[in-house]
Formats: C-alpha cells, sequence, structure tokens
C-alpha cells in the first residue's frame, strides 16, 4: 500500500551524497529529480517502495515531520481523485488537488490527515 516516503533536508548535497551512498549499497535505482532540483527519489531494485529527498515545499526549516510525506499507491487517475475526496470528506484539508506532476511523470492529489500528517494519493503518468 505505501508507494514511497519522502524526507525534508536542510543540505542538499550533504543529504544527496548520504542517500546516494545508502542506495548504492541497496541496489537502488534513481527514480526522479536531481540535485538541481533539489529533490531526488530511488527505488528498489525490483520496484520496491522507494525513498525521496526535498527541502521542504513550505519553505520553512526541515524538521521531524516537515518534509515528511506517505505516498499511498493508486491504480490510476480516478482513484487518486477518490482517495483525495474521501481524504476531505473526512477531515482532512487540500495540499494540492489531484492533477498531473513532474512534467506528467506522475498523477497525485496531496492532503493532511485531521492531525496534519501529509500524505498523497499517485499514480504514474496519466
Amino acid at each position: 500500500m505505501i508507494a514511497y516516503t519522502t524526507l525534508g533536508v536542510t543540505d542538499f548535497p550533504r543529504a544527496a551524497r548520504f542517500y546516494k551512498a545508502l542506495a548504492q549499497e541497496l541496489g537502488a535505482k534513481h527514480l526522479m529529480g536531481s540535485e538541481d532540483a533539489h529533490f531526488i527519489a530511488w527505488e528498489g531494485q525490483n520496484g520496491e517502495p522507494g525513498i525521496g529527498i526535498l527541502h521542504p515545499q513550505d519553505g520553512k526549516p526541515a524538521s521531524v515531520g516537515n518534509g515528511m510525506m506517505v505516498a499511498l499507491a493508486a491504480k490510476d487517475t480516478a482513484q487518486v481523485h477518490k482517495l483525495y475526496e474521501l481524504a476531505l470528506e473526512h477531515g482532512g484539508t487540500c495540499e494540492g488537488p489531484p492533477g498531473p506532476r513532474n512534467g506528467g511523470q506522475f498523477y497525485c492529489g496531496y492532503f493532511r490527515d485531521p492531525d496534519g500528517n501529509k500524505l498523497n494519493a499517485f499514480c504514474p503518468g496519466a
């Protein structure tokens, strides 16, 4: 059910070196992003759930939880919309409506649960 996790970082070059080393050791594959984009994600060698690093999107310093997000793998764009709507119907708040992201590489909707934890529902490019 969980597809990937993102972690907020403050010193991107340092974090990139750290996570690249771990990814290489684990046999993980570069999935998307770059140091220039201040976003990099990797996936397991057999397509297992992955991890990404980034500067928090709200511009605030990275901290435990800020920049963290749980991604839920949807089967298609219709299910992305359904999960997003269910989240809002059950007390969640919008963090970005469903739509294509990262040049169309994936399609997702962002939301927070009633406690403020950030999640998204996504599927590969639409």
